[in-house]
């Protein structure tokens, strides 16, 4: 059976008739007598269409007829502030409260005003004095209004106070509901979000978006279980509820639960628009469960929807990378380095897989990009230094150690890289006397050396110094 919206036709027939009337009166014709309701569908209708002139035409004729109508005084008030007509705007809403204190409208364009001079304590102060005077969602409404004002103040966190205020008197308004989820996390007041949402949860088992604010503080808290037993409830609710899905599985992620994350992660792409984090974060999933080609699965269809962001590519070509696919892992890292390319981490990676299929020059290139890309740090320095080790330029290396501390400081790690550059070159005496230096700095940090050339310790002058200095320890 079909439906009948005949009644939509009906009204704008009806408006249409009142537009009619009124160029009539406005062109001095005979017309038909327009009440103080046409008179503000008129003027609302050309204000939506953004014809403030005749709006403004309007609202004076109406004004005339009806001069005491507080509600066409609002009108044009709302009129002359979007005109920027402030000083003109206040006396309007003077003229009205006279008429009527009781018409919410009137204090909300006062604050307009006030906000439009940036005069924010004067607006603070014209909403907290009525506030009181009002129940039901009048009173909820210039809460809300009052948590904007301060928003637009920066004093975030009476933004807070008032969205409470807002919920602890009319507990399932939605608008408050979601804007308080934002301002918990960022005034991190989740122990008194926590309160809140259990006393509403108290009044309404079955509001979902409390169930979901709750679960929200508690992740804020970093009380993972709890806040994953708080979103089960608010999907029980709303089976479609995506962001409870999205959330339960960055709460599974940090509790390392990687096969839970995934299935919730899952529901999300069933309900909701597919997203390059949602497929990101699955991806990061089955890499941490060791499943790399369903990782780089992921990351592709990530990749597919963000293609410029080079981090995705990174991050399949670490997933080729653990499995020692140096070749895919290049290919990767190259389509990184084109929308990137003055990413040193993405050239000390290609720089180690070249390393790995024994290809020195290209690894040589590209650590010395690193390096050049990021003179002051570290790791770019050692990833070069390694690489001249292990293809055997020592007294290269000896110069470039040199560079390293001259550009990025003298760090500990530098010691034992000279100490096995030294060692290797048969000059083993200074390179101990290297060695006991950064022992004697950093002893923690030994296993850099290890990893350096794992076959340093079939040196039994190596061996028997650690030893030597383990004892004095």
């Amino acid at each position: 059976m079909s439906k009948d919206f005949s009644f939509l036709n009906e009204d704008f027939d009806d408006l249409r008739d009142l537009l009619q009337q009124f160029e009539n009166l406005r062109a001095g014709k005979s017309h038909s007598f327009l009440d103080e309701d046409s008179f503000e569908q008129i003027i609302d209708y050309y204000d939506e269409q953004d014809e403030v002139p005749i709006a403004l035409q309007a609202v004076e004729m109406a004004i005339e007829q009806f001069p005491f109508s507080s509600t066409l005084l609002l009108k044009k008030a709302n009129l002359l502030i979007e005109t920027k007509k402030y000083k003109e705007a206040l006396q309007l809403l003077d003229k009205a409260a006279v008429l009527d204190r009781n018409d919410i409208n009137l204090y909300i364009l006062q604050t307009d005003v006030y906000l439009a001079l940036n005069q924010h304590e004067k607006a603070a102060a014209v909403l907290n004095e009525q506030i009181d005077q009002f129940e039901g969602e009048d009173k909820t409404e210039l809460l809300l209004e009052l948590a904007d004002v301060y928003d637009d103040w920066e004093e975030f966190e009476k933004v807070f106070d008032c969205l409470k205020m807002a919920l602890e008197h009319e507990p399932g308004n939605e608008e408050a509901l979601h804007k308080i989820c934002f301002w918990t996390e960022f005034t991190g007041r989740n122990e008194e979000s926590i309160r809140l949402h259990n006393y509403i949860i108290d009044e309404d088992p079955y509001n979902q978006l409390a169930w979901f604010n709750l679960g929200t503080a508690f992740q804020g808290l970093k009380l993972y279980e709890k806040a994953i037993d708080a979103y089960q409830y608010a999907v029980a609710i709303d089976e479609k509820f995506d962001y409870a899905y999205r959330n339960m599985g960055d709460a599974y992620i940090r509790l390392r639960k990687y096969a839970d994350a995934i299935e919730v992660l899952q529901k999300h792409l069933e309900i909701a628009k597919p997203e390059d984090v949602i497929y990101e974060a699955i991806g990061h999933c089955y890499e941490k469960q060791r499943k790399y080609t369903q990782a780089r699965y992921y990351y592709r269809k990530a990749s597919h929807l963000s293609p410029n962001d080079d981090k995705l590519y990174y991050k399949i070509a670490a997933a080729y990378m653990m499995e020692e696919n140096w070749e895919n892992a290049i290919k990767s890292l190259l389509n990184a380095l084109k929308i990137n390319k003055q990413s040193a981490e993405y050239n000390m990676s290609i720089g180690e897989c070249y390393l790995e299929m024994g290809q020195e020059k290209e690894a040589l290139l590209h650590f010395v990009n690193a390096v050049r890309i990021r003179p002051k740090s570290m790791q770019p320095w050692l990833q070069l230094v390694k690489g001249l080790y292990i293809f055997g330029f020592l007294e290269e290396a000896l110069d470039q150690l040199a560079n390293a501390e001259e550009k990025a400081g003298r760090k500990p790690v530098f010691q034992y890289y000279r100490a096995a550059v030294l060692i290797a070159m048969g000059k083993t005496k200074e390179g101990l006397l290297h060695l006991e230096t950064a022992l004697q700095q950093a002893p923690k940090i030994l296993k850099k050396l290890v990893e350096l050339d794992p076959a340093i310790l079939q040196h039994v002058s190596v061996v028997d110094l650690v030893a030597q200095y383990r004892r004095k320890r």
